[in-house]
């Protein structure tokens, strides 16, 4: 068996990027984003609460991704957007998922007043209202570290700073 090239097996972990700004904002992120779909997923949605679910999942999906390629320092095998654009990517990244989660934060607190009606204690059907008022207060929380991590990304690459750590 012909030995491995040192570049293939080598994996190395950035282990300061866990407990750097970024990433502790990339976690957050993550955890959020995974509590905003399933609060969503697991009561009755229906209409424009698709579009929350699909943010909230397509976000969750890509900042999962950038977090590992960050943690792992493979940025340079994303083509276009790796290597030397990398923090340039991580803030446009973050600034559409501001603009995004803004919009589906309008929408599911638009969804959450509509449903005010049934948390009176003589309505007796099921309700969705605290659900999406969970998921309101979560997909805004969430907006909060997007916006954060924009304008910090945004901020690194106006200094010229090239890693993203």
């Amino acid at each position: 068996m012909a030995p491995q090239s040192a570049k293939a097996s080598s994996m190395s972990v950035q282990w300061k990027f866990l407990t750097s700004f970024l990433g502790v904002l990339r976690m957050s992120q993550i955890t959020l984003g995974t509590v905003v779909w399933m609060i969503i997923t697991i009561s009755r949605y229906e209409g424009a609460l698709h579009y929350v679910v699909f943010v909230a999942v397509f976000f969750w999906l890509t900042t999962l991704a950038l977090f590992f390629l960050t943690l792992l320092s493979k940025s340079d095998l994303v083509p276009l957007l790796g290597g030397e654009r990398w923090t340039l990517s991580n803030a446009l990244h973050d600034w559409l998922a501001a603009i995004l989660y803004l919009v589906a934060d309008c929408l599911i607190s638009k969804k959450t007043q509509d449903k005010e009606f049934c948390d009176l204690p003589t309505y007796t059907l099921s309700c969705s209202y605290k659900s999406y008022l969970s998921a309101t207060i979560f997909a805004c929380l969430c907006t909060l570290l997007y916006i954060i991590s924009a304008i910090y990304c945004t901020y690194k690459k106006c200094r010229g700073d090239q890693p993203v750590i």
